[in-house]
C-alpha cells in the first residue's frame, strides 16, 4: 500500500530464496497468490541495505509477535518504528509497546492496527486502521504512508487500549468459531446467530475489563481496533482463529487444526497469557477460560459452552 501512494518503499525478507521469488514473479504465492505487486516496491534480503533506505523515513516491522523483539532491537538507536503483529509475547506476557519499552525506550514507536484481512488490503479493498503512538508526528508518517483512496488511517495515543484490542479479539474469534461450529442445523439447543451475538458482545465487556485495568481508555474498544477488529476476526471466512475454533467444535485435534491450517493463529497463543494477565489484574474473563480449556484439552466445546450457559445471572454492566 505504502508503494502504490507513490512512496521509495524497500521490502525486506528474512529468506533470500523468498525475496528472489518475489522480485522475480512479482507476487507473494504462498499468501497473497492472486495479487500483483507494486511495479515500484523493490525487494530485498540485505538487512542492512534496507535499513539504510529507510533512514529517515518509517520503519515498518511486519512479524508475528514471536519476532518482534528480535527486530525492535537489530533497529539502530532513533529509528521510529511502526509494527502490524498483535497478541502478547510468549513467556514475557509483553504487548508489543511493553516490549519496545525494554529494547527502545526513546525511541519513537506505535502500532498499526484494526479490521484488516491482508488479501483485502493487497486487493484495495476499502479498510480503516489506526495509528496508536504517543508521538503524535509518528501517528502523522503512519497517515502520510499509508492514507489514501482504499485505505483510511486514523489517529490515537492509547496504545494500550489498541493493543489489547488486536490481541484479545483473536482469543474471541476462536470461541465464536466454535460457537458457529457447534450450530448444526438449527437444532434444538444448539447454538444459533443469537449465540454469536451474544458471545461477541460479552467478549467486548472482556477485552474492555482487562484494557481498563491496564491502562487503557474504555472508550477505545468501540473503535477500530476494538469492535471493529472483534467483528471481524470473530465472523469473517479469512479469519485464521475463527477457523482453529470451526475444526475444534467439528472434532479437530489442536494439532491437527493448526497443521493443516499452515499459518499462524495467534489466539491459541495468546489466550493463556490472557488469562494469566487478566488474573493478575483480577479481571474476570469466563469466555477466554473457557478458550483456554478447550485448547487444553480440559473441556470439549459443547461442554465449555454449556459451562458459560449455566453462570449465575449478574447485571450486564
Amino acid at each position: 500500500m505504502a508503494a502504490a501512494q507513490r512512496h521509495d518503499t524497500v521490502l525486506w525478507s528474512r529468506d533470500p530464496a523468498q525475496a528472489q521469488a518475489l522480485g522475480a514473479e512479482r507476487r507473494n504465492s504462498r499468501y497473497l497468490g492472486e495479487v500483483s505487486l507494486p511495479p515500484t516496491l523493490r525487494v530485498t534480503a540485505d538487512f542492512n541495505a534496507a535499513l539504510a533506505h529507510a533512514r529517515a523515513g518509517l520503519t515498518v516491522i511486519a512479524t508475528p509477535m514471536a519476532a518482534l523483539r528480535e527486530q525492535l532491537g537489530r533497529l539502530p538507536d532513533g529509528r521510529a518504528v511502526l509494527w502490524l503483529c498483535k497478541g502478547f509475547e510468549a513467556g514475557s506476557g509483553a504487548l508489543g509497546h511493553e516490549v519496545a519499552r525494554e529494547v527502545r525506550p526513546a525511541a519513537a514507536a506505535g502500532v498499526l492496527s484494526g479490521p484488516s484481512f491482508a488479501l483485502e488490503v493487497a486487493r484495495g479493498q476499502p479498510t480503516a486502521l489506526v495509528a496508536a503512538s504517543s508521538d503524535g508526528a509518528l501517528c502523522q508518517a503512519a497517515v502520510a504512508a499509508f492514507h489514501g483512496d482504499g485505505l483510511r488511517v486514523y489517529t490515537s495515543s492509547d496504545v494500550v487500549g489498541v493493543e489489547v484490542g488486536g490481541a484479545v479479539k483473536n482469543v474471541l474469534a476462536i470461541a465464536t468459531g466454535i460457537v458457529d461450529g457447534l450450530a448444526t442445523g438449527g437444532r434444538a439447543g444448539a447454538p444459533g446467530l443469537n449465540a454469536r451475538a451474544a458471545l461477541i458482545t460479552r467478549g467486548l465487556a472482556e477485552m474492555t475489563r482487562l484494557g481498563v485495568a491496564l491502562g487503557a481508555r474504555p472508550d477505545t474498544f468501540m473503535g477500530l481496533s476494538g469492535l471493529g477488529d472483534l467483528v471481524l476476526t470473530a465472523t469473517g471466512d479469512l479469519s485464521r482463529n475463527r477457523r482453529v475454533g470451526l475444526m475444534l467444535a467439528a472434532g479437530r485435534s489442536l494439532p491437527d487444526t493448526l497443521r493443516e491450517l499452515g499459518h499462524v493463529a495467534e489466539g491459541v497463543y495468546s489466550a493463556v497469557t490472557v488469562r494469566n494477565r487478566a488474573r493478575a489484574v483480577g479481571v474476570e474473563m469466563p469466555i477466554t477460560d473457557a478458550v483456554c480449556e478447550v485448547l487444553e484439552g480440559q473441556l470439549s466445546p459443547g461442554e465449555a459452552l454449556r459451562l458459560l450457559m449455566a453462570r449465575d445471572p449478574r447485571p450486564e454492566v
